[in-house]
């Protein structure tokens, strides 16, 4: 993943992030990716991420990790990441080898519905495994927007769905969808904005101003990176302040 993106190591601790966000006077999302049942990992229980949040409430907030392979267990937890008052869960499609319009999820899906978590979506390629023979097993496919996580958007309307990254190669799906289903949004995060093409920006400056979100991907990019890349990128300027705040901060329910 460092080589892949051409970036620095990982902070050696959470106390180091926190305090590297605190620096740079960032608010920052904090997940992982439950992929047990596939890679046979153990998962980061989601307590810690809870810890975090109440150690440093005004820099984290925090997604859930779960594994949707689970059934019942994975409903359980997505209980359990509301109570422990996390906004929502973080989903890989691609390294959870799972298509998220397949019928078995669906109870994830309504749980998640009920109790108003947002459902985060890797989408599009990945630096996971990029570079290693057949990708390290890695299957992009899994992560397409349509019809993988259009259907989900349409038969749980009331389901809040981010998508992280812009989704190449099927970029133009996802803005498809952004522009079509009201509950779907999108994140920049895991791209310099200097690669960004120029549907996107100029969606992002016109009919999707206010769906679409800041992120870097540290430690993959750096906020530093990121954003001196943003500000010559071709964003309008009464747009900027949507995208780096505004946006999420109304999703998340927080206050800047």
């Amino acid at each position: 993943m460092a080589a892949y993106f051409r970036g620095g190591p990982p902070p050696a601790s959470t106390e180091e992030m926190a305090d590297y966000y605190q620096r740079i006077d960032m608010f920052g999302v904090l997940f992982a990716i439950d992929s047990e049942t596939a890679t046979g990992r153990p998962p980061i229980p989601n307590q810690y991420f809870a810890d975090c949040v109440k150690r440093w409430p005004k820099t984290f907030t925090a997604f859930g990790n779960v594994d949707p392979w689970k059934g019942r267990a994975a409903v359980l937890e997505a209980q359990r990441v509301a109570d422990l008052g996390l906004k929502g869960l973080k989903f890989h499609p691609s390294t959870q080898q799972f298509y998220p319009n397949d019928r078995r999820f669906y109870p994830l899906w309504e749980k998640a519905q009920e109790l108003g978590l947002i459902v985060l979506f890797h989408a599009g390629t990945t630096g996971v495994g990029a570079g290693r023979p057949g990708g390290g097993g890695i299957k992009l496919g899994y992560a397409r927007p349509i019809p993988y996580m259009d259907d989900v958007a349409a038969d749980f309307p009331h389901l809040t769905i981010v998508m992280a990254h812009p989704a190449w190669p099927w970029q133009e799906e996802q803005l498809a969808m952004l522009v079509h289903k009201p509950n779907v949004y999108m994140d920049l995060s895991g791209w310099s904005p200097k690669y960004f093409s120029p549907s996107l920006i100029t969606y992002a400056n016109n009919m999707i101003s206010d769906k679409v979100l800041f992120g870097s991907d540290y430690p993959a990019i750096t906020p530093e990176r990121w954003l001196r890349d943003f500000e010559t990128a071709g964003f309008h300027d009464d747009v900027k302040p949507k995208i780096l705040r505004e946006n999420a901060a109304r999703l998340l329910g927080i206050q800047p």
